[in-house]
C-alpha cells in the first residue's frame, strides 16, 4: 500500500478535489452575492413604496395633494352633494366605463361606488395625472366641476371619471386603505 492511499479506499487526491471544489463554491458565492444584492431597490425607493397620510384636518369639501412615487395624489373629502351627483351619473354616458381602481377587480364598472375609498363615498383618492399626456389636472374646475386638464382640455367629473376631451381613461385609483379613522395608507 502506497503512502497516498488511505485504508478506507480514499486518497489525498480525492481530499484535494473536494477541498478545492468547496473553496471554489464559497469564493463564487462571495463574488456573486454583491452583484445580486445590488439589484434590490435602494432604501429611498423602499421608503416611497408605501406612505401614510394624516387626513384628520381635511374638512368636508376640501382636497389634499401629496407626492407618492413621484406622482401627485389627490385625497378629496367630498360633500354629500358631490357624492349624490356622482352616483346619479349612468356608466353608459362615460367614455371610459372601467373603474381603474387598483383596490378592486380590474374589469369593475366605473360607478362612483367602485371609485370611492369608503362605502359612504366621502373619500376619493386618485393619482393626479391626466391619462392623456401626463399633465396635472386642476381640481374643482371644468365642465363637470371635478378636474380639468388645461393642457389639452380633458374634463373629469367629481368622481375622477373622464367625461370630455382627449384623455382615454379615468384618473387612476391607487392601492389605498384606511389604517385608522384619520390615516390613509398609499401603497
Amino acid at each position: 500500500m502506497s503512502q497516498a492511499e488511505a485504508p478506507d479506499g480514499g486518497n489525498r487526491r480525492d481530499f484535494l478535489y473536494y477541498a478545492t471544489a468547496g473553496a471554489a463554491t464559497v469564493a463564487t458565492g462571495a463574488a456573486v452575492w454583491p452583484l445580486i444584492s445590488q439589484m434590490n431597490p435602494s432604501a429611498d425607493v423602499q421608503a416611497l413604496s408605501s406612505i401614510r397620510v394624516d387626513v384628520s384636518s381635511l374638512d368636508i369639501g376640501a382636497q389634499l395633494t401629496v407626492k407618492w412615487q413621484g406622482k401627485p395624489v389627490f385625497l378629496r373629502r367630498r360633500t354629500p352633494e358631490e357624492i349624490e351627483e356622482s352616483r346619479q351619473t349612468p356608466v353608459d354616458e362615460l367614455p371610459d366605463k372601467i373603474a381603474r381602481n387598483d383596490n378592486i377587480d380590474s374589469a369593475a364598472p366605473a360607478t362612483d361606488e367602485n371609485r370611492a375609498l369608503d362605502e359612504a363615498g366621502e373619500w376619493l383618492v386618485m393619482i393626479g395625472v391626466c391619462t392623456h399626456l401626463g399633465c396635472v389636472p386642476i381640481g374643482e374646475a371644468g365642465d363637470f366641476g371635478g378636474w380639468f386638464c388645461p393642457c389639452h382640455g380633458s374634463h373629469s367629473d367629481k368622481s375622477g371619471r373622464i367625461r370630455k376631451g382627449p384623455a382615454p381613461e379615468n384618473l387612476w385609483i391607487p392601492v389605498a386603505q384606511f389604517v385608522d379613522e384619520t390615516t390613509v395608507q398609499l401603497g
